[in-house]
């Protein structure tokens, strides 16, 4: 074969291992983002949206993006969180069996909004159908290539620089959380499916954000005395047994 044949050959192969690997990169992020619109709001019982992923199929990295979680009936917000970037790191040949090991999940920034009861409050109640879901015959209709539900393990989870909105309007504060790191997630078990894997996360976010409430009520007694200390508790942070809820 002549050099300049060789030349073309070598560049038609390499644009159609480009155009290959840019198909199965835009047909990866597709799934994601339909399932997540699909079977997301089965899980939480609530409106949820993805707005786009990106994931590569060589490497397993990819970035999830604009992440909406909707609240309960029955509360004032529309937004229970929202993720503005959600960066995953995936075993590469683990996407297309039905045990996907995911290596690392680092949510930056997210946004979350805390409304509360006398006995409850929204996330709680979030948290509460997520956990009916997963005990439910509805649960993870999602399902491999052959047949079998999805299943996932998450070897390392990380929130970070977490914002918290107490309450509704004009007195609504907002607050840092603190950070939550996870690790092993269905690993014992050999793999959990999505609901049971999104009950275990939502009972650290939930913990996280009753851990800012009272952090918060307790500075805010120091500065402006027991009393408003004392009823910032009694609005947010009353809340210590509600992560071991179900």
């Amino acid at each position: 074969m002549k050099p300049k044949t060789l030349l073309i050959t070598g560049a038609a192969a390499a644009i159609a291992v480009l155009l290959a690997y840019i198909g199965a990169d835009f047909f990866l992020g597709s799934i994601v983002t339909r399932g997540v619109n699909r079977f997301g709001p089965l899980i939480t019982q609530t409106k949820v949206s993805l707005e786009g992923a990106h994931i590569s199929p060589l490497n397993g990295s990819g970035t999830l993006s604009g992440l909406f979680v909707g609240n309960p009936a029955g509360w004032k917000s529309e937004k229970a969180f929202y993720f503005g970037r959600i960066h995953v790191e995936v075993e590469p040949r683990s996407l297309f069996g039905d045990h996907i090991i995911v290596k690392e999940i680092a949510i930056d920034r997210p946004e979350f909004v805390y409304e509360t009861r006398v006995v409850s409050s929204n996330i709680s109640e979030l948290l509460q159908k997520i956990s009916e879901t997963a005990g439910s015959s509805r649960a993870d209709p999602a399902t491999a290539k052959g047949g079998n539900p999805l299943k996932f393990e998450v070897r390392h989870f990380h929130l970070t620089n977490g914002k918290l909105t107490l309450g509704i309007g004009p007195a609504a504060l907002t607050l840092p959380m603190p950070p939550i790191e996870l690790a092993n997630l269905g690993t014992s078990e050999g793999g959990i499916t999505s609901s049971q894997l999104s009950v275990a996360l939502m009972r650290s976010i939930l913990g996280s954000v009753v851990q800012a409430t009272t952090e918060a009520s307790g500075k805010i007694g120091k500065t402006l005395g027991a009393a408003a200390g004392q009823r910032l508790k009694e609005l947010f942070g009353n809340k210590q047994q509600e992560p071991s809820n179900p």
